[in-house]
C-alpha cells in the first residue's frame, strides 16, 4: 500500500461522529502538519492548519469535514439492548443487520443493529421500510447491569464498522466515513503539493467538526479565519449506478471532480465558479458540473461569514454516500487536489477582487 492509500486508510478508519471528532482530528493532524507552518484548533474542535506564501495575500480556505454520521446511545433496556439516535442523516433501509462499534469508556463494543424479524410481521407490515424508532443493536449483554459493565453508557458513540478495500479495479476505493474524509485528504494534499511552491496568498487546510448536523464547525473555523475566498471539498453523487436517470444525477466516478452549481445551502459563487472552470480548461484537468436539490457543505456556512465570502464548492461523486461504506475513484480525488492547487497559484490579491466583484 503506497502513502497516499495509507493516509486514506487512517483517515478513514478514523471513527468521529459529530460531537466526538477527537480520533479523526488526530488522524489529520499527523498527516497535514508536515506541510503547514501553523496547525491549531477552533473551540468547536475544528482543525485548521496554515500555510502562508505572501503575508500579505488573500486568505484562501480549502475544507473538508471531520465528522461521519453515525448513532448515539441513548438508553438501555432490562435486556441488554441499546437503543440509538442517529447522528446526521441516515436511510432506515441501509441499516439493519449492520455491523457497529460502541466507543464506551471501557473500549470497544462491537454491536449489530437489529429489529423484529419479517418472519413474526403481519404481510402489510413486511410491505413497509422498519423505522429508525424500532430498531435496537444487539451487543450480547443479558441485562442493563451486562451492558453497563462492558461500559456502555448513554451519550456514546456509535460508528460503522467497515474495513478500507482496495478492489479489484485499483482505481476504486470501498470506505466508510468517505463522507468526508476524502476531503480531509484534499485538504492534506493540496498543502503538501504547495510545498516549497511560491503561491500569492495564505492557505488554510481545514476539517471542520459537525457538518453533518448543521454545518457547524465550518461557522467557528471561517469565523475564526475570515478568509477572503472559500472552497468546500466534499463527496457528491455519483448517478452511474442503475436505476439513477440523467435529470437525477449524471455525474460518474472517474470523469473528474464535480463543480458545484446549487445546492440547498448556497447557489456558488458565479465569479469564483468562472474563474475554477477556467483554470481546469487551462489546465486539461478534468471536471463535471452538478446540483444537489436537497443536502449541502460546509460552504453553506462559508459564505455568510462576517460580510460574506466568494464561496465554491468541489466534490468527489461517490456511489453510496451516508452508507456503512461507499465507492469513489482515486482519479477523481488526484483531479480535485490538481485543480485546486492550480487555482490557489493564481489567485492574488487583484485575482480575488475581480472574482468577488463579478
Amino acid at each position: 500500500m503506497d502513502e497516499m492509500l495509507t493516509m486514506l486508510k487512517e483517515l478513514t478508519d478514523a471513527r468521529a461522529i459529530p460531537g466526538n471528532e477527537k480520533e479523526a482530528r488526530e488522524v489529520m493532524e499527523k498527516w497535514i502538519t508536515p506541510y503547514a507552518d501553523r496547525v491549531y484548533t477552533d473551540n468547536l474542535g475544528s482543525l485548521i492548519a496554515e500555510k502562508t506564501g505572501e503575508e500579505n495575500g488573500p486568505k484562501i480556505m480549502i475544507a473538508g469535514h471531520l465528522d461521519e454520521v453515525g448513532f448515539m446511545v441513548t438508553r438501555i433496556d432490562e435486556k441488554g439492548f441499546v437503543y440509538f439516535q442517529t447522528v446526521g442523516g441516515w436511510w432506515s433501509q441501509v441499516m439493519l443487520a449492520q455491523r457497529v462499534t460502541i466507543m464506551t469508556r471501557k473500549g470497544d463494543i462491537t454491536g449489530i443493529i437489529g429489529s423484529k424479524p419479517p418472519h413474526i410481521l403481519s404481510a402489510e407490515a413486511r410491505k413497509k421500510p422498519v423505522e429508525i424508532k424500532d430498531m435496537f443493536i444487539d451487543i450480547g449483554a443479558t441485562s442493563r447491569e451486562e451492558a453497563e459493565e462492558f461500559g456502555v453508557l448513554p451519550g456514546d458513540s456509535i460508528v460503522p464498522y467497515f474495513e478500507f478495500t482496495q478492489m479489484k479495479n485499483e482505481k476504486l476505493l470501498l470506505a466508510k466515513a468517505w463522507d468526508n474524509r476524502i476531503g480531509c485528504a484534499i485538504a492534506i494534499e493540496v498543502l503538501k503539493r504547495l510545498k516549497g511552491e511560491n503561491h500569492p496568498n495564505i492557505v488554510y487546510g481545514v476539517a471542520t467538526a459537525q457538518e453533518e448536523v448543521g454545518l457547524r464547525g465550518a461557522k467557528t473555523a471561517t469565523h475564526t479565519i475570515q478568509p477572503d475566498i472559500g472552497f468546500a471539498v466534499d463527496v457528491g453523487i455519483a448517478g452511474d449506478t442503475p436505476g439513477i436517470s440523467a435529470k437525477e444525477a449524471d455525474s460518474k466516478i472517474g470523469e473528474g471532480p464535480q463543480i458545484i452549481l446549487y445546492d440547498a445551502s448556497m447557489v456558488s459563487h458565479k465569479g469564483l465558479r468562472d474563474f475554477v472552470v477556467k483554470t481546469a480548461d487551462t489546465h486539461s484537468i478534468p471536471y463535471q458540473y452538478a446540483t444537489m436539490a436537497g443536502g449541502g457543505t460546509d460552504s453553506g456556512s462559508i459564505h455568510v461569514t462576517a460580510n460574506g465570502v466568494p464561496a465554491l464548492s468541489i466534490t468527489v461523486a461517490t456511489r453510496y454516500i451516508h452508507t456503512h461504506a461507499a465507492i469513489l475513484h482515486r482519479d477523481d480525488f488526484e483531479n480535485a487536489v490538481r485543480l485546486l492547487v492550480e487555482v490557489i497559484k493564481d489567485l492574488d490579491n487583484d485575482t480575488v477582487t475581480d472574482i468577488t466583484f463579478n
